[in-house]
């Protein structure tokens, strides 16, 4: 009777001291950069809008003089977000005076005043246009995410669908058929890009949405939108039922 034979494969090493420590460093900066940089990204926007805001206020009112003034003139407290709340209350009252006789009243003055100023003029409506258009409750700013073939023939870019072509543009293009204004962003940054017209046959509508579009645009193709990784393995399919 033959000797059976051990078995010859070691087993598995495990993972040393170091490589565990390296290990878990990654797994920490997976979870804390997400979080630290949103912390971040808000803070430094809370301090832009204060440092812009702060200045047009009143000396007497600024919160240093009023914490002061409450607690005893050796109080060093920085409020950070007051100039935040300062600009959405008088957002909020400017808006709410243009929606009256009066405000509409003033701003067709300030308007026609404006339209005299030839360099003045040209940049706002340049940015009222901008405003009216991102800002806008009753339009989207993008239709739908689309796939277009850009810079050339079978090379593949995300795009944002906006509108349809109207005006000038699609009546003196050379196209049988409509137009559809594409936008095309770059990556990591999203807010810039290109402007294209394509022929609407040309563009394939994806089902994935706008923000889904924008974060495989901004992650450089990392983060797939759909709902299941396409790199894992595919499950496999349930076996037929036999018949009872």
């Amino acid at each position: 009777m033959s000797t059976p034979q051990p078995d010859e494969t070691p087993p598995p090493r495990k993972p040393g001291l170091l490589a565990g420590l390296r290990s878990s460093f990654i797994t920490g900066i997976v979870v804390i950069a997400p979080v630290g940089l949103t912390v971040w990204l808000i803070w430094t926007a809370i301090g832009w809008v204060d440092s812009f805001v702060l200045p047009f206020v009143p000396g007497p009112y600024q919160p240093e003089r009023l914490f002061q003034r409450v607690f005893g003139p050796e109080t060093q407290v920085n409020v950070r977000g007051l100039g935040v709340v300062v600009f959405l209350l008088f957002t909020v009252l400017v808006g709410w005076i243009a929606k009256g006789v009066i405000g509409r009243g003033l701003i067709r003055w300030a308007e026609r005043l404006v339209e005299r100023m030839p360099v003045v003029r040209s940049i706002y409506s340049g940015v009222k246009q901008i405003a009216e258009t991102v800002f806008a409750q009753s339009e989207r700013s993008f239709e739908k995410a689309c796939l277009i073939q850009y810079p050339r023939k079978d090379i593949w870019a995300i795009g944002f669908i906006s509108t349809e072509t109207r005006g000038e543009v699609a009546d003196k293009a050379e196209t049988a058929g409509d137009l559809l204004s594409v936008f095309v962003p770059t990556t990591p940054n999203p807010t810039s890009g290109f402007l294209l017209f394509f022929p609407r046959e040309d563009v394939i509508e994806l089902d994935m949405s706008i923000e889904d579009a924008a974060k495989l645009v901004i992650s450089a193709g990392l983060v797939y939108p759909n709902p299941r990784d396409p790199s894992a393995p595919p499950v496999p399919a349930a076996p037929p039922r036999a018949a009872e």
